[in-house]
């Protein structure tokens, strides 16, 4: 059984069709105060597959506290969660003192609820597999590098493949191998959350049509910064391609504004940029598990 909540209804319907598990809605209702109740079939398997992509994280992380513990009370031996997007993996060590270690802590938390935990692109950096930051779990980390690539290769001709910044290099180098492109990283600069200078390789631009490949577009900004570089370095045309279109606050509207022309995501998370579709990617991994 595919469970899954209703505003994620569409990713669990191509799912559970790829993977060939019949979907299951978790009901949900909030009470005046703010509380959450949710209401689980009443009757589950004992092998489960919980849906949940974690943008916006911080009340759907207690939704599966409470859906994952009541769908073992109900009789669930193994519990799996499909978390295409997984948050808190940014803050990977306590850059001052006292910081803490958000990566290392939701992972830990994850792991003690679920047997696996099934993800696209985390965002490691400082940690080379996920199975480290989610002790005891049956943790995979999927790449959506060959969906990106093969999506590439049909939509634009011979584009040079550049990632933001140093951490973007995994991501832009995995599509580059599949869609057979040049590629480069720039280097970034960051001095808040919204602030950052960027750095472009040593290449010539002129007349080459760029394609920006990181694994999230948040606040925009870098990818706003390295198009507004490259364009004024002589690019005809930059376009973004991402695998989680997070989008917080006015992002889109800051890559149209620094003249990015078209952005394409992954469907991990709901977003009118979606272009190509986890769905087969998850129902491998959930067939390789079996």
């Amino acid at each position: 059984m595919l469970l899954h909540f209703d505003d994620e209804r569409g990713l669990a319907r191509r799912i559970a069709t790829a993977s060939r598990l019949p979907p299951a809605a978790i009901a949900r209702h909030r009470f005046p105060d703010g509380e959450l109740k949710l209401t689980l079939p009443a009757r589950v398997p004992r092998r489960i597959v919980m849906l949940r992509s974690l943008h916006q994280p911080n009340e759907k992380l207690l939704e599966l506290l409470l859906a994952a513990q009541t769908a073992r009370e109900l009789g669930a031996r193994e519990v799996t969660l499909v978390a295409p997007y997984l948050a808190y993996m940014r803050q990977d060590c306590a850059f001052t003192p006292g910081e803490a270690v958000s990566q290392r802590h939701v992972g830990a938390f994850l792991a003690s609820l679920f047997d696996r935990l099934i993800t696209v692109d985390p965002h490691l950096h400082r940690v080379a597999e996920l199975g480290d930051i989610a002790p005891g779990a049956d943790a995979i980390a999927i790449s959506a590098a060959p969906l990106i690539g093969r999506f590439l290769r049909t939509r634009v001709d011979n584009p040079l493949l550049v990632g933001p910044d140093s951490e973007s290099a995994q991501w832009v180098e995995s599509v580059a191998a599949v869609c057979g492109c040049e590629w480069a990283v720039c280097r970034k600069e960051r001095s808040g959350d919204r602030a950052v200078r960027i750095h472009l390789p040593a290449l010539r631009f002129d007349g080459r049509r760029v394609v920006l490949v990181d694994d999230v577009a948040s606040t925009g900004q870098t990818l706003a910064e390295a198009a507004r570089a490259l364009l004024a370095a002589g690019a005809t045309r930059v376009d973004v391609a991402v695998t989680h279109a997070l989008f917080a606050g006015d992002a889109a509207a800051t890559l149209v504004a620094a003249g990015v022309q078209s952005v394409w995501s992954t469907d991990s998370i709901a977003h009118p940029s979606n272009a190509t579709g986890v769905a087969p990617l998850v129902a491998r991994a959930l067939r390789r598990r079996r």
